[in-house]
């Protein structure tokens, strides 16, 4: 590689090392070597690895949650639905690799909380705006969070047609 790395540059290749190997693919060297460089690069733009986390985290944060908010929000049509869609019909790679990382590390535990809590509040506000109360918004929107959870953690690919019939299925449950 010619070109000077940024530290954007550094975090992308975190996330797909994250999402293809794991947290303990997150180190300076391995990374430095699938990108070809030296180490140095990663150290000019982060102080240690502690702090490359805490961008590593940042950035997931922002595509695991807020992207995705702004992109339901941008979209015509029902945003339960299109929220639907886009969690379920997602690669989950990262967001098991994440929530693997959180059984280990008290930073990614708070970030895993936080996004969880977003994303929560989220939904709740999406029910409460098909006219749910706050208490029914607030257990359904938790039952359906679980539902993503257990997709994310099973790995399991789902055919399409069947993936669709699914989420017509559970929208239909959650807004009832």
């Amino acid at each position: 590689m010619t070109e000077q790395l940024s530290a954007d540059d550094w975090i992308k290749e975190g996330l797909k090392a994250l999402a293809e190997s794991g947290f303990t693919a997150l180190k300076a060297d391995p990374l430095a070597r699938a990108m070809g460089v030296s180490r140095g690069s990663f150290y000019w733009h982060f102080a240690d690895l502690a702090a490359f986390h805490a961008a590593v985290l940042k950035r997931w944060r922002e595509i695991a949650a807020e992207q995705i908010i702004a992109d339901v929000e941008a979209a015509d049509g029902e945003p339960l639905k299109a929220l639907l869609h886009r969690s379920f019909g997602a690669r989950l790679d990262l967001e098991r690799a994440v929530r693997s990382w959180a059984a280990f590390d008290a930073a990614a535990q708070g970030t895993v909380r936080a996004i969880d809590r977003r994303r929560l509040d989220y939904i709740e506000g999406l029910l409460g705006k098909l006219g749910l109360e706050a208490a029914t918004a607030q257990a359904r929107a938790q039952i359906l969070y679980w539902t993503f959870l257990g997709h994310v953690l099973s790995g399991a690919p789902v055919p399409k047609a069947r993936l669709q019939a699914l989420l017509d299925e559970i929208f239909a449950m959650i807004s009832a």
